[in-house]
């Protein structure tokens, strides 16, 4: 029957192709929707994770005190050592030494008559290690305007809105003026390797980025670090396993001693608390009504495609099928028609998700003048549930309106149907 029900289905356009049409919109929607919204919460979390807070921070007990103020005067020591217990204890997690810092940057050659100085933030991590990832991790490779990489000692990068600000660009030398790890005045030379654009303006304005070894020897911070950040491998944020390793490392910790360290999830930073709680909170309930919404117009265009075929079943009846044949035959071809509709209707989703997944979409010329750290190119995230959340709407709603218009058949008479054929 199965065979014969899809044969006519395939020959006869009007009963299959609007309503495979009208299932594949509706799931398409579905899982574009699903993976958009999880993509764009997501992104929120991750940037800030990339550039500050990390999956999991280790730093010191008073450095976590005042961890806006980039106390490195209560930086980490023994830091090699300290990386190597956490790989050993947390195989799951990368871990990485990152020194952030802030200073006045002043360009060594004159602009005009005037030689120019700014404040920066700045970033100490790891570029010249052969294996290390924390370039791509902060996408610097894609964010280069004027030269590259550093690839030798003492090179750095400065975002292109500050560089122009000092005159400065690739092969110019640049002075550090700071504060060193003992508190003293740190003065260190450095030369512009390349300027980046990271497309979020309170990173821009004033942001350098060097390696963290330069970063040791201008500070005086020989083995030691500010932070240790973690990621977890998969490359996504967990919540409850980033909770469940901070419980676990807080048991050893000597409550007692200001610069012991301390491990902080990502929820415990920068206000992130909130955001985490509401964006799986928040994802679910947008998805669950617009899946409803779906459900329900899909459901309606079982229920019309149903009743505009009263007139065929009176048909049948009268030559002689039974009303359960023919209520069983119009189950059937709804689940042919929402299986091949939500399939369709999937991998269309997913072939866009994927693609802005790669890609992204940027909007950095609506961020000119953002004040938050978010990111500049939204992209979607496909999720497992992607890959079966159309067939909720696609599949058992057009089901659902099929069964409830072919309730008519029992309680209608048969010269009734056929009438209905005039």
């Amino acid at each position: 029957m199965i065979h014969f029900i899809l044969r006519g289905l395939i020959r006869d356009r009007q009963r299959s192709l609007l309503p495979v049409l009208v299932v594949v919109i509706g799931v398409f929607l579905t899982v574009f929707l699903h993976c958009w919204i999880t993509g764009i919460l997501g992104d929120m979390v991750d940037f800030n994770a990339r550039f500050v807070t990390g999956h999991v921070k280790v730093v010191t007990k008073a450095y976590s005190e005042r961890m806006d103020q980039m106390p490195n005067d209560l930086a980490l020591t023994g830091s090699d050592r300290l990386i190597r217990d956490l790989s050993e204890q947390f195989p799951e997690m990368e871990w990485i030494s990152r020194i952030r810092f802030g200073g006045m940057i002043g360009s060594a050659k004159p602009v005009g008559t005037k030689y120019t100085m700014g404040p920066a933030v700045g970033w100490g991590i790891d570029f010249l290690s052969p294996n290390s990832r924390e370039a791509q991790r902060m996408n610097i490779p894609g964010s280069i305007v004027r030269g590259s990489l550093p690839k030798e000692p003492g090179e750095v990068l400065l975002s292109e809105q500050f560089a122009r600000k000092l005159g400065a660009g690739p092969g110019d030398r640049i002075n550090l003026a700071g504060s060193t790890m003992a508190g003293a005045l740190a003065l260190y030379d450095f030369r512009v390797a390349g300027t980046v654009r990271f497309g979020t303006s309170v990173i821009d304005k004033g942001a350098i980025v060097a390696d963290i070894g330069d970063v040791r020897q201008a500070l005086g911070m020989e083995n030691c670090t500010g932070e240790v950040l973690g990621y977890f491998k998969t490359g996504f944020y967990d919540d409850e396993k980033a909770s469940q390793m901070v419980s676990r490392y807080t048991q050893a910790v000597n409550e007692t001693d200001p610069l012991a360290p301390v491990m902080i999830s990502l929820r415990n930073q920068n206000g992130l608390s909130s955001w985490v709680d509401y964006m799986g909170f928040v994802s679910g309930i947008v998805i669950f009504v617009f899946i409803l919404a779906m459900s329900l117009v899909l459901w309606n265009a079982g229920l019309l495609g149903g009743l505009r075929r009263y007139g065929e079943v009176g048909v049948r009846l009268a030559m002689g099928e039974s009303k359960g044949h023919v209520y069983r035959s119009l189950l059937s071809e709804s689940i042919l028609i929402g299986i091949a509709g939500s399939v369709i209707g999937t991998a269309v989703g997913l072939a866009l998700s994927f693609t802005l997944q790669n890609k992204g979409l940027d909007i950095s010329k609506f961020m000119q003048n953002a004040s938050m750290m978010l990111p500049a190119v939204f992209r979607a995230h496909v999720t497992p549930a992607a890959f079966y959340v159309g067939f909720i709407p696609g599949l058992f709603a057009t089901v659902l309106g099929t069964a409830l218009a072919g309730i008519g058949i029992y309680k209608r008479k048969t010269a009734q149907l056929f009438k209905e054929l005039e």
